[in-house]
């Protein structure tokens, strides 16, 4: 990871510096007049790596004028990545998203492992290894206070309600209701904000909808109700979660804070089990615990984070798309789960209506 620096207390009338630090080769910060003294905002100035050639990696500084009576503050920074890295990150990234459905699903459902033993192991796991690659990363420092309570709890309601609902639901049935009631309430968090969807967003969320009731209608197929309760649950809990980190200045420290901080919840949720004596789990339920938390949850969100500075906020949401279909794939083949024709037309609905409505919210702000 690039890091990067910014010398604020900038007098009236005078420059800023923003310092691009070792090991970013260029990138672009924009700043923001936050006002002058008659309370006026002022333009969006931009600073490019000055110092050299752009493409060596190395300090470097640029100076750009503040009016005035004003200040300036930082508002994004833009740093090019090399491709290649890039789509490796990303692929890893959601191909571990994936997997996290099928290891629990393979743990949970052949009776290897028990929910609760499942949820603590997988999130003391995934902290250690956020932990750790905090600590290793360029510019790595401490975790405590990155997070927050909040956060932490929106966290262990997602990972206890994803493994209950496991014991009952299969691979791709699970992510799919996971997915779109991430989106759900995310876009519901958007409009709680004050955002406006288009009606193309509309229509994109009520054709997800109507894949969800073909998927819980009733029938021979129909998935287990108390599972679709329990990971409906488990999508809105992720989707405040996302909500709440939204805009963190330092994601991977937040996270790592926050599963450290929701594993003495997980431990009382074991210590609930041990009480009603229904805890049981051998090597290869643990194996697949241990996978979920360090690799596909610890490692994987590590690299999304990575990929996520170089992917627009649509494409990022795009390539979502392609989570719930790799789980599906990952149950059949690995788990050896069947696909009925009521997964593949509520599937195929739902992932059209959450691109329709991404790809029209993507192209609404552009337009803006």
């Amino acid at each position: 990871m690039s890091s990067w620096g910014y010398r604020g207390g900038v007098e009236a009338g005078r420059s800023t510096a923003v310092r691009f630090a070792g090991g970013l080769s260029y990138g672009t910060a924009t700043m923001q007049y936050t006002g002058d003294a008659r309370g006026r905002l002022g333009g969006v100035p931009r600073a490019t790596r000055s110092g050299g050639d752009p493409g060596r990696r190395g300090p470097g500084r640029a100076q750009i004028p503040c009016p005035r009576g004003a200040s300036l503050s930082l508002t994004s920074l833009s740093v090019p990545r090399h491709p290649t890295r890039t789509a490796f990150a990303t692929s890893a990234a959601l191909v571990g998203f994936a997997a996290n459905s099928i290891l629990c699903r393979g743990g949970l459902g052949s009776g290897a492992i028990d929910a609760a033993s499942f949820t603590a192991i997988r999130l003391a796991s995934g902290a250690a290894t956020l932990i750790l690659l905090s600590r290793v990363a360029p510019g790595g420092r401490s975790i405590r206070g990155a997070g927050s309570f909040g956060s932490a709890l929106a966290l262990f309601a997602y990972a206890a309600a994803f493994s209950l609902a496991y014991l009952r639901l299969g691979t791709g049935v699970g992510a799919l209701v996971l997915f779109a009631c991430v989106q759900a309430t995310m876009i519901a968090g958007g409009i709680r904000g004050g955002a406006r969807p288009a009606p193309g967003e509309w229509l994109g969320l009520g054709i997800a909808m109507i894949g969800l009731c073909i998927l819980t209608l009733p029938g021979a197929s129909v998935p287990d109700p108390l599972g679709l309760v329990l990971m409906a649950f488990a999508g809105v809990a992720w989707g405040v979660y996302s909500l709440r980190g939204r805009g963190s200045a330092s994601p991977l420290l937040a996270t790592a804070d926050n599963f450290s901080l929701a594993v003495p919840l997980a431990l009382a949720m074991l210590a609930i089990g041990f009480a009603s004596s229904s805890l049981h789990v051998d090597a290869r339920g643990a194996g697949f615990a241990l996978a979920s938390g360090a690799v596909a949850s610890g490692l994987g969100y590590s690299l999304w984070y990575l990929a996520l500075p170089s992917l627009t906020a649509t494409r990022a949401a795009v390539l979502q798309l392609s989570v719930p279909v790799i789980a599906a794939a990952g149950g059949i083949l690995v788990l050896g789960e069947s696909l009925s024709a009521r997964l593949a037309i509520a599937g195929a609905l739902i992932l059209g209506g959450v691109g329709t409505a991404v790809l029209v919210r993507g192209r609404s702000r552009v337009g803006s």
